[in-house]
């Protein structure tokens, strides 16, 4: 039998289960617990303890430490269902900074204060030893971190409450948003003309697509019939230098983008280059093969184009912004078109209208003078054709 329960009190059971035989004293092992409540509740708890032990997560109650539960964490959870980058980020976290600082407590003794202090001495590391503190957006990540552990914890069983849920962390300043002007663009792509990425940064520009979509991009994803991009997927590097492909993170991630006359034409311009050389080098040209990469069809390294783009932003003399700003020119220029938010939220592929219209809540300004001006100059008009039907009669 692999549990029971026995009736201590009228609101009290004992649980009890079989942890099956230990192989170094060949004695067979057994783990209790007391439920408060009917026996009903103490059911629910025999059925989660079995599950546990089905599943491989059961880990004993009060002697397991933080840096035990988090080590079995990434490799239970984390390595199996989190995108590559992400699993990455979270061990680079939990292994240089979590275990260290707070491995040693015990998985249920782990308090709300531990984790405020431990936020706290982050943020102010550098300001007390000439160290190199963490910046709040970055403590922010780890506090990101830390809460989906504890709360996969919870819902092991292992912890009655995320404790995390108690903890502030620390307030981040809103990013300060950096654009081009439509004269930044014209100056910056004419510099860029005889660069070997041009059409990346052309595309990053004209389409507000991210890097990584960019760089995932194949030549079936371009329709040159109907002036469209198919965006359905992004590159990511590793940090063992391996590439990986990913599918967007929602369902507005996965959209398609209309192209302008000028991107079609320097795209199609791009494609017969490329089956030039492709040509010239033997290799075959396909539909799969990707639009932007090396001579052997390899991806092109991200870091590699955003230092790039930043080495010509430098040299055209215009303000130097990032790689990922192109996204943003790419927004702030179509609203102050007149362009309409739905449509801009469709291109860059927010998940809702209300994250474009927060993000780009500095363009908003600009476009409310405007309309209160066409909504003014509607009622003059109105107005004057009115005064001038009364003079003539």
């Amino acid at each position: 039998m692999r549990g029971s329960i026995i009736k201590r009190s009228e609101d009290s059971y004992r649980i009890a289960i079989s942890l099956g035989k230990d192989l170094e004293s060949g004695k067979y092992k057994q783990h209790f617990e007391t439920v408060q409540g009917n026996k009903k509740a103490a059911e629910k708890r025999l059925a989660e303890l079995i599950h546990q032990l089905d599943t491989s997560s059961f880990m004993k109650p009060g002697k397991t430490t933080l840096a035990e539960y988090l080590d079995r964490w990434l490799r239970d959870y984390v390595y199996a269902n989190l995108a590559p980058r992400t699993a990455e980020g979270y061990a680079s976290i939990i292994y240089q900074h979590f275990i260290p600082k707070l491995g040693n407590i015990p998985l249920t003794q782990l308090r709300p204060e531990h984790l405020q202090q431990y936020y706290a001495s982050l943020l102010s590391a550098g300001r007390c030893d000439n160290s190199s503190g963490l910046n709040a957006q970055t403590v922010r990540h780890h506090h990101t971190c830390l809460h989906k552990a504890l709360q996969t914890a919870n819902e092991w069983g292992l912890l009655n409450r995320n404790v995390a849920d108690a903890v502030k962390p620390p307030r981040v300043q809103p990013h300060e948003m950096q654009s081009w002007s439509a004269g930044d663009v014209t100056h910056f792509l004419n510099t860029a003309k005889s660069n070997p990425y041009y059409v990346v940064f052309y595309l990053a520009l004209y389409t507000g697509m991210r890097r990584s979509e960019l760089l995932a991009l194949r030549w079936q994803d371009v329709d040159f019939i109907f002036s469209q991009i198919s965006v359905n997927r992004s590159l990511h590097q590793l940090r063992d230098n391996s590439f990986v492909f990913r599918q967007p993170k929602t369902a507005k991630g996965k959209r398609t983008i209309a192209l302008s006359p000028s991107t079609i034409t320097i795209l199609s311009e791009y494609r017969d280059k490329q089956t030039q050389l492709c040509s010239t080098l033997g290799i075959i040209l396909t539909d799969e093969s990707l639009v932007f990469c090396q001579y052997d069809g390899k991806p092109l390294r991200p870091n590699t184009i955003s230092r790039a783009w930043a080495i010509l932003a430098q040299r055209s003399g215009v303000k130097v912004i990032r790689l990922h700003d192109a996204r943003h020119t790419h927004a702030s220029l179509m609203l102050k078109q007149g362009i309409h938010p739905k449509i801009v939220q469709e291109r860059l592929g927010h998940s809702t209208i209300a994250i474009t219209l927060d993000t780009y809540s500095h363009v908003t300004p600009g476009l409310q003078q405007a309309a209160a001006k066409r909504f003014d100059d509607a009622f003059t008009n109105s107005y004057n054709e009115a005064a001038l039907e009364s003079v003539e009669k």
